[in-house]
Parts: C-alpha cells; structure tokens; sequence
C-alpha cells in the first residue's frame, strides 16, 4: 500500500517543483553498482531458552572499524533487540567467493563450553541487510519452510561443528521509475531517492528486495589463513554443501570464517519484498481448524441455549396454569432458575475492585483495536521494528483516560 508519493518537475529557471505528503515509512534505497552494502547483525535467539545474547558474545569476527550499536526504540529494547554492525560487507551487483574473514584465536575452555551450551539451546545467528532479516529456505515434507537467521551449529554424535561459511545470495530489482521515489508505509527510513545523475542522464540502480543465506560447516586448515587479511581471497576452492559437516569445534584450536556472495536479479517489487517473511505454508489447515473450533463452539453454544430455553418456558407454562393462591405458595417456595433472580442485580462485595478491573478491561480493548486499526493502515509493519510494542504502550497510556471515565461512571 503507497502511502505516499513525490513527484519532481522541471521549472523553466532551473528549479525543480516537489509536491509530496508524508506518512512515517522507508524509503526505498537505489544503489548503484559497486556501492557498499553493509550487513548487521541482531541478537542470538533462541525458541527453548527464550533470553537474547549479543552476537559478539561468542568468538565471532568483529569489524575493523570496532563494534557499534545501531539507534533503537523502546520496542526494540523490550523485545530484545540489540542491532549491531558486522564484518561482512558486499559491493552492489558484484559477485564474490572464497572471501576470509577472519581466523579466531585458540578457543578457550570457557568459550568452548559456551559455543556447545548455545549449539545445544539451538541458538540462531539473525542478520540483516538494507533492514530485511536473512532467510534461510529448508524442505521438508514437500514445503518449503521459511526461518530467519541460521543456528550458530549443529550436534552430531558426540561431535559440535559451527556453521563457518556463509552463503549469501542478494535477490536485487532494477530501479525503472526517473524523478519519483514513492514511500512505502513499512519503516522508519528518511533516505529521498534520487534516479539522475550530476550530468543529467539516468544512472543505473538497483534495490535489494531478498537476502538469502545458507550455512555451511567447512574445514580450514589453520596454517592456511596465518598470512591472511579480512576480505582477502581463500587460497583455497571452497565448496558449500549444507548437507554435510565438517568443522569441528575443540579446545585450543582456532575457527576459522570465510562467506561468499550472489546476486540475482529478481521480479520482486520494493512493494511485495516483505511477501517471503509473511507467507506461512499451510494456511489452508490453520483456516480450516479455526473454523471447525467455531462450528463445535457454535454447536455446543446451540445446545445449551435449547435446553436453557425449554426449561424456563416449561416452568412459566407452569407458573400460568396455577391459580394465584397456589402461585403465592409457589412464590414462597422457589427452586430451579427462579433462585439465582435475587442474584443477578445484587451489589458486589468489593464494587471498587470490580469497577477498576471494568476499567483495565475498557482499557485493554480499546489498545487492541487501535493497534488493530493503525497496523493495518501500514504503521506497524515487520519492516519497523519494535514500533508495535511502543505503540501497544502508547496506546495502553493514551486510553488510561477513558479506563478512569467508565470506572467513574460505574
């Protein structure tokens, strides 16, 4: 959905004219080709033990440059973001293999017990390039399975070996459109994209709308990479097959990092690169056990609302039939439904706890519908990270106001 549009015209002196409204939202990127891509990396996660870590809490390779954090919002604090720069690096539309990374020093006892701790908690190394998370594709069962980020390793037997080459391939789409940059209501970019060059003519550019990996465990020797600098080339082929392992990790022996890059021109549109990340294979199954929970719901639901029906109208067909001095001595006597009337309308013990948790509810609503509301309007899409949980807190602040109004009112 375009949320917004610039369009740039000519004027005659030499000015140019701009028209545009904005609505928070990224800006596509052009690069040109042999520009600099930068790749990030996010926190280790992990679905068993749900506590992020820094990626450099391991022995990975750091930048030259040293360790930087990104700016982060408050949702991304509270999720457990922790965005940082890395050491790989790409040019825009030139293809490289065998690139090295670095070789670590001899592992430690201490940071060999804690790449085995994080290998078994099946931790996951998240990166990120041009603000879209890598993706890794796996088959299974006949579907192709979508997840983010690659473990940090894998346990066979009795042996550890860590993922310590990478795969990349950067799905890239020409940018076609001259003199307008239309803004997609995704993220929080403030880059105004411009398609002509100093000399007039158009310039060629690309964006990146996929990053891709594929992990794979390679055996380096160690006596290969002494005389080696970061992004020298490999002196020796190196073959990726994902299907195989063969770096093992031990005590006093260093590890060695090398990756290699791709890219693939791709049909994708800036619009629809978030498309990957959303897709879920068997949606079908999931629509069709919502649907059958609802219809046992709304079967059992019927049933009860029958039985509830035909008792109380079986006792009013009674109650008729009584002349009034047996209706008085009915009345003395109750029993079935008639018993909980007196109930129903009955002032609560704690009336102040009762209207301060109406209140919370009014509160708790009202957040999600219009988080509900603003999400799909495009402000809080996967592309802006941790602006749903600060809006969630917004909101639930905001509406603090009409949680006092109803429980006053009560």
């Amino acid at each position: 959905m375009v949320l917004c549009q610039c369009q740039m015209h000519p004027h005659p002196r030499g000015f140019e004219l701009g028209y545009a409204f904005y609505l928070p939202g990224s800006y596509p990127h052009k690069y040109g080709v042999g520009d600099l891509l930068n790749v990030k990396v996010n926190s280790l996660t992990s679905i068993d033990p749900e506590l992020p870590y820094s990626y450099y809490s391991l022995p990975f390779c750091q930048p030259q440059e040293g360790v930087k954090d990104s700016a982060e919002n408050l949702g991304e604090l509270l999720m457990g973001d922790k965005i940082e720069n890395s050491p790989y690096r790409f040019k825009m539309y030139t293809n490289e293999t065998e690139i090295f990374m670095c070789q670590t020093k001899p592992l430690s006892g201490e940071e060999f017990k804690l790449l085995k701790k994080r290998i078994d908690e099946m931790y996951q190394v998240n990166l990120i390039l041009d603000n879209l998370p890598a993706i890794r594709y796996t088959r299974k069962a006949g579907y192709f399975l979508r997840w983010t980020g690659y473990p940090v390793g894998i346990k066979v037997q009795d042996a550890y070996y860590v993922f310590n080459h990478l795969k990349f391939t950067v799905l890239v789409h020409k940018y076609e459109e001259t003199n307008v940059a239309r803004v997609m209501g995704t993220g929080d970019g403030a880059e105004v994209i411009s398609t002509v060059g100093k000399d007039g003519s158009e310039e060629p550019g690309y964006m990146v709308v996929g990053f891709e990996v594929v992990p794979c465990s390679v055996q380096h020797a160690p006596d290969s990479a002494k005389n080696l600098k970061m992004y020298n080339k490999y002196p020796t082929p190196i073959k990726c097959d994902p299907t195989t392992v063969a770096m093992a990790i031990k005590e006093n022996e260093p590890v060695s990092f090398t990756y290699e890059v791709n890219f693939v021109e791709s049909d994708i549109k800036w619009p629809s690169r978030w498309d990957a990340y959303l897709k879920m294979e068997g949606a079908k199954v999931h629509w069709f056990s919502i649907l059958n929970s609802l219809m046992v719901i709304t079967f059992l639901a019927g049933i009860v609302l029958v039985i509830f029906l035909r008792t109380v109208r079986r006792d009013l067909t009674r109650y008729e039939e009584l002349d009034k001095e047996a209706q008085a001595q009915m009345n003395e006597e109750l029993s079935g439904w008639k018993l909980v009337v007196s109930d129903v309308f009955r002032a609560p013990s704690n009336p102040g706890l009762l209207c301060a948790m109406v209140g919370d509810g009014v509160q708790i609503l009202g957040m999600g519908v219009v988080t509900i509301m603003f999400a799909a309007l495009g402000f809080m899409s996967p592309a802006s990270r941790g602006t749903l949980i600060t809006g969630m807190l917004f909101f639930y602040m905001i509406l603090g106001v009409a949680a006092g109004y109803v429980a006053v009112r009560l």
